[in-house]
């Protein structure tokens, strides 16, 4: 579990996930864990029209590390330029010409070391760039 899960979560946060059941807020809220500990410095930013919760080193698109998308059952964790991310596990799916996405039914799933090695890629991604 990812240590900064403890870490106080604010009433902006918690009032964007209201909406969803408590499982999916668990999901986001270990996502959102993961995203801290491995990224201290990201931005964080509350996307209400799009439902998604987005990190990255700017308030712009192209600053972009990933975003967390809540659903009705589940989470995507996803990733702007993620077709072009180290995917040996194949976790990431969608179809779009650049942003891929990982589906999260369960908040073990966080854990998956292969998730913190995408976001891991994808910040080192936007900082070679």
């Amino acid at each position: 579990m990812p240590k900064k899960s403890l870490k106080r979560v604010p009433a902006e946060i918690k009032a964007f996930l209201s909406a969803y059941d408590a499982n999916v807020q668990a999901i986001a809220l270990q996502a959102r864990a993961l995203v801290l500990e491995i990224v201290p410095d990201a931005l964080e930013q509350i996307d209400v029209p799009a439902k998604m919760l987005a990190y990255g080193f700017a308030a712009t698109y192209k600053d972009l590390i990933c975003v967390i998308m809540p659903q009705k059952t589940y989470v995507n964790f996803g990733f702007p330029r993620g077709s072009s991310l180290p995917d040996t596990k194949k976790l990431l799916t969608g179809t779009g010409k650049r942003a891929r996405h990982v589906k999260l039914m369960d908040a073990k799933q966080v854990a998956m070391p292969e998730l913190s090695a995408l976001l891991e890629a994808s910040v080192a991604q936007l900082k070679s760039n």
